[in-house]
């Protein structure tokens, strides 16, 4: 009786460790377009305050290391330079642990918490993360333009594509929050 078995294995063994098959399995799916909810982001311009909700986990996209259903900073939150930002995080990843900060725009991109770009921008428990359905808020004056990122300090997270961008602008006169342009994320 003929061994066929170990043939077919060896046949597919060869086509996994292939360059292409390899390719392949590194590159991040394209992900669906996500919805911008208007409710995340409210303005009090006499205050000069804008407040924006902040959700870990909100969508199963990239194994729900997102925010808001967005990853790899395809989300951007702009803000005039001088007000204040409140950020009303939530996590609502049933499964892992989250946190965030927002950091300065560099790349490569760290593996864990680093110094904020802004004091006080930033969660409690940065490494460990806050548990599921866990909040906590962010409360910063965004002094210095720039683009930064809000980023999850838990180890490796951030990394993976869990982040997007915060623009702190001299020439906007209201907070918006849009979709990163291709190409700029």
């Amino acid at each position: 009786m003929p061994m066929i078995w170990p043939k077919a294995m060896l046949a597919w063994g060869l086509a996994a460790c292939s360059p292409g098959a390899a390719a392949a399995q590194s590159e991040k799916p394209t992900p669906a377009a996500q919805a911008i909810d208007p409710s995340w982001l409210s303005v009090d311009a006499t205050s000069r305050t804008t407040t924006f909700e902040l959700i870990a986990g909100l969508t199963g996209a990239n194994g729900a290391l997102n925010f808001n259903g967005f990853t790899d900073g395809r989300l951007t939150l702009t803000v005039p330079v001088g007000w204040t930002v409140v950020m009303h995080f939530r996590n609502h990843d049933g499964m892992l642990p989250h946190s965030a900060e927002v950091i300065d725009e560099v790349h490569p991109l760290p593996l864990q918490p680093v110094t904020p770009a802004f004091p006080k921008a930033f969660t409690l428990r940065l490494a460990e993360g806050i548990a599921s359905e866990g909040r906590d808020d962010l409360r910063f004056i965004a002094d210095r333009g720039g683009s930064y990122l809000i980023f999850c300090g838990v180890p490796g997270h951030g990394a993976s594509g869990m982040w997007i961008r915060l623009m702190v602008s001299t020439s906007v006169p209201q907070p918006s929050l849009a979709a990163t342009p291709p190409g700029q994320h």
